[in-house]
């Protein structure tokens, strides 16, 4: 017996705990009308998880709860717990006896436990689920429920038919697979929604990422370049600057040989040949110096004038013009009168005399009248340039000064220059005999004077150098405020070219044009390097983490893709298992409908047949008129799934469908149907609820022998008046009800009670 124990408290009219033991195969519920004996029935679709309140006699959980009578008040809570047996582990728990108890409170909640622990429903309904027990399945049927299997539809009677063969738990297990694959793709679109959401903010992240490699890879490339170009300057300057130093020793030290040598020589010919006409020499000598360097200071000094005079007779040029463009007056004829008498009166002064100076004068009074008269009218609209004519000929007489100066000097170098010679002719020729010392003066001086010119030419070269090197320690500044301070440790950088190193001698001897070609493109380099910008760890860090992101999202889309095409395969799988099973649980139940109603009625035929729901199609037909129009055409929905009909011929009787079989017919019928759908999947109990009510006699008989052959495979509850099912049962419950409306119970065993009878 998998069906052990059945406990009620509050529910409906059971205002007090009751129990009832099922210790036999068939255990019968008796009791007069409105006794609450269908309570029983009900109270086992309420423990097994029915939620059709409809189908337990109420609209609402308060209404199975105990009402109250004038004698016992009401209940808060109405429960029902049924003990089933597990010693087979029929039940997927590792347990020899489960409890399942339901509990509904005022309030609506409820609350179901097995064994004690609080579960879910949906826990509760995959565990009886197991053992092919549901809370309205077909191994319950209630009171005038036994002509539902026959009234129900195709679709309803399809779904009656899976419960029994036991595919409720495939189906579970479909609902749960599409309820999963429902939310998958709705995570799906979520995570596809949050890459659409990211995906402008990566793409703007890409592109500064990018900018900033190309801003690292320039970098790097500037840092080569950088180091060769330092390297090859630094090489060049040290080796130039070393020769030029070695190079300068001998000629400066040539210069000090010289020079005392010509102070010797010097003062040896003053020794020797000592007289006014050589000092006079050498004063000319040093006379002549000094008025050249005059002479060529004063030069500069008049270029640097003839530079102020352009730029300022540019000015004034500029200024005039502006004042000529602005306006351009008319003279009142009145003023020019005035002008003209003046001008012929200065005139008639002068002609009056034949003095040179009175005309001169008169001449100065007519220019000045002019100028006075010119300056008077453009007063308001020409420009004043006094300041910058002032200049202009403070600078004129400055040039003329400057002019005469040079010219003066000119006057004197040449004077001197002349005496010199002439000098230097007379000592030649007074003493010849003093030649040799005199010329090695002279060699002595033009020696000194090349070496001269060595040292200021290697001097020259020396301060360009200096430059060079100057504006090499700049661009090494430079270089590490850009770099680093690896830019500085370009010295140990080895130049390459043509996969050979270069050498010293090469970069040294290299054409200087080269160097500043190479300087020239590594300022273009600065310039992009400074347009691209520098590098931004922000920038690379929240790219990283938005790129980890979208990675992340893109394999959860993957992820939960392979489990759409998982669950779309489950699915399949189960559907095709479902449909497997419930064609090939269709012919047995078919085979034992057939047997059951031939048994039932003495003959006949019965059979189950698959079949899809019609729908209407709009279909064009001619009329008798020969008009073309439309008809309503009943055809088979193809997308639809089957359906269950029941075809169905009573012996000596042509009847054609359900709807013209009579009460007692379609009782018998729908009996026949509930006991083969039980023959072919045993469900461990049955609950019958006055299945029996319009069966006569005979058929009562028939009845009970069926129901003797059903109780050797699945336990039987009755709930019955007919005394023939009640002489078939082991266990006899009876149900009364007092004056205050509670149920109770009356139990009988009737093993029991014949031992007691004999």
């Amino acid at each position: 017996m998998y069906l052990k124990h059945l406990s009620v408290s509050g529910f409906k009219s059971f205002a007090k705990k009751s129990e009832l033991e099922f210790s036999a195969p068939i255990t019968a519920i008796v009791g007069p009308n409105g006794s609450g004996k269908s309570n029983v029935a009900e109270s086992f679709r309420f423990v097994l998880g029915e939620q059709s309140f409809k189908s337990m006699r109420g609209k609402k959980g308060e209404d199975l709860i105990w009402g109250g009578s004038h004698s016992t008040s009401r209940g808060n809570k109405a429960s029902v717990s049924v003990t089933l047996d597990n010693t087979k582990r029929v039940f997927p728990m590792d347990f020899d006896e489960i409890a399942v108890e339901r509990t509904v409170y005022r309030d609506g909640q409820n609350e179901y436990t097995i064994n004690g622990s609080k579960v879910r429903l949906k826990d509760v309904q995959e565990l009886l689920a197991a053992a092919n027990i549901g809370p309205s399945g077909h191994h319950i049927i209630s009171q005038g429920e036994a002509d539902r299997i026959l009234s129900a539809t195709a679709k309803d009677r399809r779904e009656m038919i899976e419960d029994a063969l036991g595919l409720k738990v495939y189906q579970f297990k479909k609902q749960e697979a599409e309820k999963k694959l429902k939310k998958t793709n709705e995570n799906i679109e979520r995570v596809q929604s949050l890459r659409r959401e990211v995906a402008p903010h990566l793409k703007f992240l890409e592109r500064q990422v990018k900018k900033i490699e190309r801003s690292i890879a320039l970098k790097t490339e500037l840092t080569t370049f950088y180091a060769e170009y330092l390297k090859r300057e630094d090489t060049y300057i040290a080796h130039h600057s070393d020769r030029l130093k070695s190079e300068r020793e001998v000629p400066a030290k040539r210069v000090a040989e010289l020079q005392a040598e010509l102070t010797e020589a010097k003062e040896t010919l003053a020794a020797e040949a000592h007289d006014e006409k050589t000092d006079e020499l050498l004063s000319l000598e040093t006379k002549l110096t000094t008025v050249r360097q005059e002479r060529q200071q004063v030069l500069r000094k008049s270029g640097q004038l003839e530079g102020q005079q352009t730029y300022v007779e540019r000015r004034v040029k500029e200024l005039k013009q502006q004042a000529q463009s602005e306006s351009d007056a008319p003279v009142p004829i009145g003023d020019v009168r005035d002008l003209v008498a003046a001008i012929e009166k200065e005139v008639r002064s002068a002609e009056a005399s034949d003095e040179p100076s009175k005309l001169k004068r008169a001449l100065q009074g007519v220019v000045h009248t002019c100028g006075a008269f010119m300056k008077r009218l453009s007063k308001s609209t020409l420009v004043d340039t006094t300041k910058e004519e002032n200049e202009l000929a403070d600078i004129e007489k400055q040039l003329v000064a400057a002019a005469k100066e040079v010219e003066a000097l000119a006057k004197q170098e040449t004077s001197l220059t002349a005496k010199y010679n002439d000098l230097k002719q007379a000592i030649e020729a007074e003493h010849a005999e003093n030649r040799e010392a005199e010329r090695r003066v002279f060699e002595l001086s033009g020696e000194l004077r090349e070496c001269e010119n060595e040292l200021q030419r290697i001097d020259a070269e020396l301060r360009g150098l200096e430059r060079d090197r100057d504006e090499f320690k700049r661009e090494l500044q430079e270089a590490v405020s850009l770099l680093g301070r690896e830019a500085s440790q370009y010295f140990s950088f080895e130049i390459v070219d043509g996969g050979e190193s270069v050498t010293t001698k090469a970069i040294v001897t290299e054409d200087r044009g080269k160097q500043r070609e190479r300087r020239h493109e590594l300022e273009k380099m600065k310039i992009r390097l400074e347009e691209l910008g520098g590098v931004n760890e922000d920038i690379e860090k929240e790219y990283k983490e938005v790129k980890e992101r979208d990675e992340f999202l893109v394999q959860e889309i993957t992820d939960l893709e392979a489990s759409v095409e998982k669950l779309e395969e489950l699915i399949a799988e189960l559907t095709t298992q479902l449909n497997e099973r419930f064609v090939a649980g269709i012919d047995k139940i078919g085979v034992e409908f057939n047997r059951f109603f031939t048994l039932m009625f003495g003959g006949g035929e019965a059979k189950l047949v698959r079949a899809k729901p019609k729908v209407k199609q709009k279909k064009k037909d001619i009329n008798e008129f020969g008009e073309e129009i439309e008809v309503d055409e009943e055809v088979e929905d193809e997308a639809a799934q089957e359906g269950i009909e029941l075809d169905v011929k009573l012996p000596n009787k042509k009847v054609k469908g359900l709807d013209m079989l009579s009460g007692g017919e379609r009782a018998l019928t729908s009996i026949a149907l509930i006991f083969a759908m039980s023959q072919v999947n045993p469900p461990l109990f049955i609950i019958l609820d006055e299945t029996d009510a319009a069966l006569d006699e005979a058929n009562s008989r028939r009845y009970g022998d069926m129901i003797e052959a059903l109780a050797e495979k699945s336990q039987l509850i009755l709930i019955t008046h007919n005394r023939e099912t009640m002489s078939r049962a082991g266990i006899l419950y009876g149900v009364t009800m007092g004056a205050d409306g509670v149920s109770k119970l009356l139990s009988v065993k009737f093993d029991e009670a014949l031992a007691v009878a004999k």
